[in-house]
C-alpha cells in the first residue's frame, strides 16, 4: 500500500497591510501556522516533518497549543473554535461557535482551562473567554468599537486579560470572570499585536504607528517605549518574546526584524537588526514572528520562513519557502529524478529534493500568471493568461533568458515532444497550434471544442480529446495534421491525456471521473473499468517501467493501477490533497509525487502487493 514518505509544507497565507500570529510549543519545538482551511504542524528542528490539520469548513485564522502540548485549539473565518488533540489523528474534542465573524487572535489561559478569542463581532462582541471543556462564558468584554487584531492573557496569577485592535486601544480587564478594568489611547494607529512575557510582569504592544509600548503587566501602566534610535520605519505587524523575558522581537513592514533589551524599567534598547536576503519587492516585507527556545523564526509577505539562531544572531538564517497557492503542475527532471519542479497559478516555480525538500524558487525574468508548465532537459516551458508561450532555459537553479511567442488566443494545455523538445502542441478552445522552438508553425481549427492534447515523444502523432468525450488521433506530416482515427469510449470532457515512456500505450481521463488505458498501435482498449474516483479526474501519470498508471481527481483522492492487472486490484490514497489533486509525477518506479489545491507537494513510497 502507498505510504507517506515527505511533505513539503505550504506556506502561511499573507494578507497585505495585516500581521499574522504565528505561535508553537516550546517543549517539542514545533509551530503552527494557517494556509487555507489547513493548519500546519511545522517541526524546527526537521523541516520535512510536517503534519497537516484539515477540518475546518472555512479558511483557518490562527491555531494554538495548549500549555501542556497535548491540544490545539484554531479558528476560521466563521467564529469557530475547534480544539483537538496534537498527536497521531488529530481527534477533535470540542467545537464552539465564539463569534460571528472572522476570528483574528486567541491564546489559552496558563492553567488551561478558559480560551479567549478575538476578531470581528459583525456587530455583537469582538471578544469572548469561555471554559474550554463547557464553552460557557467568563467575563463581559466591553470597549472596543472597531475588530479586535490580539488578545494576551497573563501567563500568572492574578489573571489578567489585554486586547487591542483597530480603534487604536488597548484595553484591559480583570477577572476571572473578567470585567473591563483600563483602556490605553497611547497608539495612534491599528494596534496589531499584544503579548505578554512569560513572568506576566509586562506586556508590549505593537502598532502600525511603528511604536511599541511596553505597560507593567499587573496595573497595566505604562512603563516605557521602545527606543526612537533606529527605530522601524514601517507597520509594526507582530512582537514575541525572548524565554527569559528580557529581550523582544519585533517584525515590520520596513523587511526587517528587529531585536530589543527590555531593561527593568521598561524601556527597550535596540540590540541587532535582522535582514532577510530576498528580491527587495515587497514580497520581503515582514507580517509575523515568533521567539521559540533558540529559534527566531520570522514569515515575509510572500510567504518565507526564515529561521535565525537566537545564540547566534550574525549566522545567516535558514530560509524555508514554498507555494501559498493551488499548485497545478510538476515537472520531474530526467536528467536528475530527485529533483521536482512545482508551479502555481500566480507564477511560482520551487525546486524541490527529494530527502532534502525545499531548495529555491526559480526566478524567471517576466514573472506572469502560470496556467500550463512543461520541463525538458535544459529548459521550462510555460503559458499564461496572456496568451503567450514562454520558452526559459534552465541552468542549475538559474533561468536564463525568456523567448516568447503569441499564439493569439487563450492556451488551455501544452504538450512537448520529448526526443525532440522544439516541437510543442498546444491546445487553445477551437483548435490547436504547432511551435517549433518559438514560432508559430501551424494554427489548425479542428471544427470541435478542444479540452486536452498530447504530442508523441518523437513527434510523429498527436492525440487530441474533445469536449465530447471522443479522442482524436493525428499523425503529424510536416506541419500539418493527419487524421487517423476517432476513438469513442468516454462519456464526459477529456481532461488529460498522456503517452506511456516507451510509446506503446497511452492513458485518458475525463470529467465524468473515468480512465482508460489504450493500446497505441491497435488502439483497442487494454484496461478499462477504472471508475473508482467520485469527481473529475484532473491529472494523470506514468510509472517509468510502464507498469503503472496514477491517477489524480477533485474528489481528494489518488488512485493507482498495474496495467496488468485488472482495475479492482488498484491502490488508493484518500485524502492525498485537501480541495482536490491537480498534478501527478513519478521519480522512479516506486515514488510517485502529487499536489494539488492545499499548496502542499506530497511523496509516496509504493509496495507491490
Amino acid at each position: 500500500m502507498p505510504e507517506l514518505a515527505e511533505t513539503y509544507a505550504c506556506v502561511p497565507s499573507t494578507e497585505r497591510g495585516r500581521g499574522i500570529l504565528i505561535s508553537g510549543d516550546p517543549k517539542s519545538n514545533k509551530v503552527l501556522y494557517t494556509n487555507g482551511r489547513s493548519v500546519i504542524i511545522l517541526d524546527l528542528n526537521n523541516p520535512l516533518n510536517v503534519s497537516v490539520y484539515g477540518e475546518h469548513a472555512y479558511p483557518a485564522t490562527v491555531a494554538r497549543f495548549s500549555p501542556n502540548g497535548e491540544w490545539v485549539a484554531s479558528a476560521d473565518v466563521s467564529g469557530t473554535v475547534r480544539i483537538w488533540g496534537a498527536y497521531n489523528d488529530h481527534v477533535l474534542k470540542k467545537e464552539f461557535k465564539v463569534l460571528s465573524g472572522r476570528i483574528d487572535d486567541l491564546q489559552w489561559s496558563p492553567d488551561g482551562m478558559r480560551i479567549v478569542a478575538c476578531g470581528d463581532g459583525k456587530g455583537k462582541s469582538l471578544v469572548r473567554a469561555f471554559m474550554w471543556d463547557s464553552g460557557t462564558n467568563v467575563g463581559e468584554f466591553d470597549g472596543h468599537s472597531r475588530r479586535v487584531l490580539s488578545c494576551a492573557f497573563k501567563p500568572t496569577r492574578p489573571f489578567r486579560i489585554v486586547t487591542c485592535g483597530e480603534d487604536f486601544l488597548v484595553n484591559f480587564y480583570e477577572g476571572p470572570p473578567f470585567k473591563f478594568k483600563q483602556s490605553h489611547r497611547d497608539h495612534a494607529n491599528f494596534v496589531n499585536c499584544v503579548r505578554y512575557s512569560p513572568d506576566g510582569s509586562k506586556f508590549i504592544s505593537v502598532s502600525s504607528d511603528k511604536k511599541g509600548i511596553i505597560f507593567d503587566g499587573k496595573t497595566a501602566e505604562k512603563i516605557g517605549e521602545l527606543s526612537s534610535e533606529d527605530p522601524h520605519k514601517g507597520s509594526i505587524y507582530a512582537a514575541s518574546w525572548s524565554p527569559e523575558g528580557k529581550q523582544v522581537l519585533t517584525v515590520s513592514a520596513d523587511k526587517t526584524a528587529k531585536v530589543w533589551d527590555i531593561s527593568e524599567d521598561g524601556s527597550g534598547k535596540l540590540k541587532k537588526t535582522l535582514t532577510c536576503s530576498g528580491s527587495g519587492g515587497v514580497d520581503d516585507m515582514l507580517v509575523g514572528c515568533l521567539w521559540q527556545n533558540d529559534h527566531l523564526v520570522t514569515v515575509s509577505l510572500g510567504g518565507t520562513i526564515s529561521i535565525f539562531s537566537a545564540s547566534n544572531l550574525e549566522k545567516s538564517p535558514l530560509q524555508l519557502s514554498g507555494h501559498m497557492k493551488n499548485i497545478t503542475s510538476l515537472a520531474v527532471l530526467k536528467s536528475d529524478p530527485k529533483c521536482i519542479l512545482s508551479g502555481s497559478y500566480d507564477g511560482l516555480i520551487v525546486k524541490w529534493v527529494q530527502g532534502l525538500g525545499y531548495s529555491g524558487k526559480l526566478q524567471r525574468k517576466e514573472n506572469s500568471q502560470i496556467k500550463c508548465f512543461a520541463a525538458a532537459e535544459e529548459e521550462i516551458v510555460t503559458s499564461g493568461f496572456d496568451n503567450k508561450i514562454w520558452r526559459i532555459s534552465l541552468h542549475g537553479d538559474q533561468c536564463g533568458d525568456g523567448d516568447s511567442v503569441d499564439i493569439g488566443s487563450q492556451p488551455k494545455d501544452l504538450s512537448l515532444a520529448l526526443l525532440s523538445p522544439e516541437l510543442a502542441l498546444v491546445t487553445t478552445d477551437s483548435g490547436v497550434v504547432m511551435l517549433r522552438c518559438t514560432k508559430v508553425v501551424s494554427t489548425i481549427n479542428l471544427g470541435f471544442a478542444v479540452t486536452a492534447s498530447v504530442v508523441a515523444p518523437d513527434g510523429s502523432e498527436a492525440i487530441v480529446g474533445g469536449q465530447d468525450g471522443k479522442l482524436h488521433v493525428f499523425s503529424i506530416v510536416g506541419d500539418t495534421l493527419k487524421e487517423e482515427a476517432v476513438l469513442e469510449k468516454h462519456r464526459g470532457a477529456i481532461t488529460v491525456i498522456r503517452y506511456s515512456p516507451d510509446f506503446s500505450m497511452f492513458a485518458s481521463g475525463d470529467a465524468n471521473r473515468e480512465a482508460i488505458v489504450w493500446d497505441r498501435v491497435s488502439r483497442e482498449v487494454k484496461l478499462k473499468n477504472m471508475l473508482y474516483h467520485t469527481a473529475r479526474i484532473n491529472c494523470l501519470a506514468w510509472s517509468p517501467n510502464n507498469s503503472m498508471v496514477a491517477t489524480g481527481s477533485l474528489d481528494t483522492c489518488v488512485i493507482i493501477y498495474e496495467v496488468d492487472k485488472p482495475a479492482s486490484s488498484r491502490m488508493t490514497i484518500k485524502g492525498a490533497h485537501l480541495g482536490g489533486v491537480y498534478a501527478l509525477a513519478f521519480t522512479d518506479e516506486h515514488s510517485v509525487v502529487s499536489s494539488g489545491e492545499d499548496a502542499c507537494v506530497r511523496v509516496w513510497k509504493l509496495t507491490p502487493q
